[in-house]
C-alpha cells in the first residue's frame, strides 16, 4: 500500500543516534514554532515507564512526537490512547495482519500475545508554555531481553517475516496520528476508548493492576471517560489512573 501524505503543518527530523528522542524533544520544545516528529535511527538511553531502560538496537523504532495540545493538562495523557490507535492502524496497514495486534491498557502494543511497541507520553513545561512529548518504540527488528513477570518482548520480523523501515512505519504512523488527534479534538473521548476496547486484549478476563503502593486483582470492565482502567474486584468496581498492568495467564479449553 502506497504511503499517504504527511500531515500538514507538522515537522519531521531524522537523526542518525540520540540519547533519546523524548531527551530530544525537551531540547527542541523551547525553540519549537509547531508539531514535530523525531525519529532515531539509533538510540543509545532510551527510557520507558517509571524510568525503566528501554533497549533499542540499530533497526528497531525509536520516535517522538513534540507537539503542544491546547486543553487543560490533565487531558495531556489521552495521548496514550492516540498513539496506541494510530501505531495499530499503521502497523496493520503495513502488515495486513489485524489479526495478530491487540492493545495493552495503557500504552503497549501486543503482538500474538507478546509486546512489540511501548508508548511513553510525558510533558515538557517552558515558559509560557506546556508542551507533550509522545515517545514511541517498536521492536522491528530486535526483541530485548524479557524483564520477569513482565510480558514478554517479540519482534516483528521474527513473528511476522515482516521486514520493515523504520522511516516507512513513521510514514504511516504520522497521518494515522494526525486522524485520531483530530477525533480527539472534534468529538471528544468517547470514540477513542470505544475504538480502543475493541483492540484490548483481556477486555473481560482477570488481570493485575499494580500501582506503586497498591495491587489490585480483577476483572478487566473497561475504561472511563479519564482513561482510567476500570476493575471489579472483590471489594466492587474500581478506576486506576495509572498502574503496571500484568496479563494473567489465558485459560485453555480441557482437552
Amino acid at each position: 500500500m502506497s504511503a499517504e501524505a504527511w500531515p500538514q503543518g507538522v515537522g519531521r527530523r531524522i537523526v542518525e543516534s540520540v540519547d533519546s528522542t523524548n531527551a530530544e524533544a525537551v531540547r527542541m520544545a523551547p525553540t519549537a514554532s509547531g508539531p514535530v516528529w523525531i525519529l532515531a535511527r539509533r538510540q543509545t538511553a532510551g527510557r520507558g515507564r517509571r524510568g525503566r531502560a528501554w533497549t533499542d538496537p540499530e533497526g528497531n523504532f525509536a520516535a517522538t512526537l513534540l507537539m503542544r495540545p491546547e486543553e487543560p493538562p490533565d487531558r495531556l495523557a489521552l495521548r496514550s490512547f492516540v498513539a496506541a490507535l494510530a501505531l495499530h492502524e499503521a502497523l496493520v496497514a503495513l502488515t495486513g495482519r489485524a489479526e495478530v495486534f491487540a492493545l495493552k491498557w495503557p500504552n503497549d502494543v501486543l503482538l500474538n500475545g507478546g509486546k512489540l511497541a511501548g508508548i511513553l507520553p510525558e510533558t515538557i513545561a517552558t515558559p509560557g508554555a506546556l508542551h507533550l512529548a509522545v515517545g514511541i518504540g517498536v521492536n522491528l527488528r530486535h526483541a530485548p531481553a524479557p524483564e520477569s513477570g513482565a510480558v514478554p518482548p517479540v519482534d516483528l520480523l521474527s513473528a511476522t517475516g515482516v521486514a520493515l523501515e523504520p522511516e516507512d512505519l513513521l510514514d504511516r504512523l504520522a497521518p494515522a496520528f494526525a486522524r485520531w488527534e483530530g477525533r480527539l479534538r472534534d468529538y471528544g473521548f468517547p470514540p477513542l476508548r470505544d475504538a480502543f476496547l475493541r483492540q484490548a486484549a483481556r477486555l473481560g478476563q482477570p488481570i493485575v493492576a499494580r500501582t506503586v503502593s497498591e495491587t489490585h486483582e480483577g476483572t478487566f470492565d473497561g475504561i472511563d471517560d479519564r482513561g482510567a482502567l476500570v476493575l471489579t474486584t472483590a471489594r466492587g468496581r474500581i478506576a486506576v489512573p495509572a498502574a503496571d498492568v500484568f496479563l494473567q495467564p489465558e485459560a485453555r479449553p480441557c482437552s
